[in-house]
């Protein structure tokens, strides 16, 4: 990462970049309970700019477990294994986020121009001027800041955002799905091992709803259960709770334990899942939205964080095109990162269907057969839509142009399979009307 020398104000974002100074709500390396989230799945965007800072080693080497593909259960208790790569044999790594996030604080605080600043929220923002005003969550004293470059990457109810939503032609929606997820865990076995593969992301995929299940590295591992708020709210009893998951995951029932799922689930309230799009990313030369503040996104192909952290990538390789000229670095990030993150939402949303649905048919499986099979034969013209999104860093856009030709190819070629197919019956039909018909006549006057 380049060296800026101008003051930037980063609220809530650890991670590692040309910045000076960080706003964050806490400090998580203080706390001992991170609330309940979505393990991360860290791949190649994500790995490139950890990379970037020399911190790719250390998540994955030392914390990060590999898992090469899903692995389906279905209800009548058999698996099922699908490879996310199986010409490469590429892998996605299973991290905490709280693990990540701790590695991300400590690597900031070693640069010297950083300074981290935690219990601290921004009540309001002059963005033109790059003025804040932040409330201190301890003391509640009102604190003023001021900054060459504001970055908002302060998630999805980020208040940055909300400030740029004031401003003529700005233009964002949300939209928040029917479903909603829970935290639930399986502990790891009597001689802590793990209770199942932890090569795999594991998938119970039931149609409305699912669980999924990412491991941890002391051999847990962590599940969240995904479901319309409709079918939540009938979970009212631990009763209801064992019918409805003994009906439809009854091998996860036994792994997690009966009064452990009770417990878990109780504990905790489901949480709403939303997706964000905005554009543009900044305000003048003097702001910019990142990770979720620009383009919170479902988790179901799991590129929020990675999405974010490519974010930060592009950032740098801007201000290295553009000599850290922030007059011309944030119009182009908007020019260059608007289309493809509204993309990627797009992606995530269709994703939960396949996970939920799709992967149990069998034309996803003839699908995901034949991506492999010319995969294999030609690499450089056909890369299924899963490894340009996890193992390349093609743009989202162009990803979803590549599936649309992809696509396109299919139909033309089963459409002159079908005709083929017709043709051939057409002269099938003509033979047998010969044979049954016309031979027996001729034979009649020879």
């Amino acid at each position: 990462m380049r060296e800026n020398r101008d003051r930037t104000e980063i609220f809530d974002w650890p991670a590692g970049g040309p910045v000076r100074d960080f706003l964050l709500a806490s400090d998580i390396r203080t706390v001992d309970c991170w609330g309940q989230s979505i393990d991360l799945a860290l791949s190649v965007r994500g790995r490139e700019a950890l990379r970037a800072v020399g911190l790719e080693e250390v998540v994955v080497d030392h914390h990060g477990i590999a898992m090469r593909g899903r692995m389906i259960h279905n209800k009548n208790g058999s698996l099922k294994e699908i490879l996310y790569d199986g010409v490469n044999q590429n892998c996605i790594y299973s991290v905490t986020r709280r693990y990540l996030n701790i590695v991300l604080l400590n690597a900031a605080e070693k640069y010297s121009e950083v300074s981290l600043h935690f219990n601290k929220k921004v009540v309001d923002a002059d963005l033109d001027d790059g003025k804040l005003t932040i409330l201190d969550t301890r003391t509640r004293k009102i604190e003023k800041a001021k900054a060459d470059l504001i970055i908002g990457a302060d998630g999805a109810y980020s208040i940055i955002r909300r400030t740029m939503a004031k401003k003529p032609r700005f233009n964002c929606s949300q939209t928040y799905i029917e479903h909603g997820y829970l935290e639930l865990f399986v502990p790891s076995g009597k001689n802590n091992e793990f209770m199942m593969s932890n090569k795999h992301l594991h998938i119970w995929p039931r149609g409305e709803f699912m669980m999924i299940a990412l491991p941890n590295d002391n051999c847990t591992f962590t599940v969240n259960l995904f479901a319309p708020f409709l079918t939540l709210d009938k979970l009212k009893t631990p009763q209801d709770l064992l019918n409805f998951c003994e009906e439809y995951f009854p091998d996860l029932v036994e792994l997690i334990g009966r009064q452990k799922l009770v417990k878990d689930y109780f504990e905790r309230e489901p949480k709403p899942l939303i997706s964000i799009k905005c554009k543009p990313y900044h305000v003048g030369k003097t702001t910019l939205l990142l990770g979720d503040a620009a383009h919170a996104m479902v988790p179901f192909y799991a590129q929020g964080m990675n999405t974010g952290f490519e974010d930060v990538l592009l950032l740098d390789e801007l201000m290295e095109r553009y000599n850290s000229d922030f007059s011309k670095v944030l119009p182009k990030f908007s020019e260059l990162r608007c289309e493809d993150a509204h993309a990627i939402c797009d992606l995530a949303m269709y994703n939960y269907v396949e996970m939920r649905d799709l992967v149990r048919k069998k034309s996803f499986l003839v699908r995901k057969y034949i991506d492999t099979f010319l995969y294999k034969r030609i690499p450089k013209t056909w890369i299924p839509l899963y490894s340009t999104i996890h193992f390349s860093r093609m743009r989202f856009r162009d990803c979803i142009a590549n599936k649309q030709w992809q696509d396109k190819v299919g139909r033309n070629t089963m459409k002159k399979i079908n005709n083929r197919i017709r043709i051939i019956q057409n002269v099938l039909e003509q033979l047998s009307f010969y044979r049954y018909y016309a031979e027996p006549l001729g034979a009649r006057y020879s």
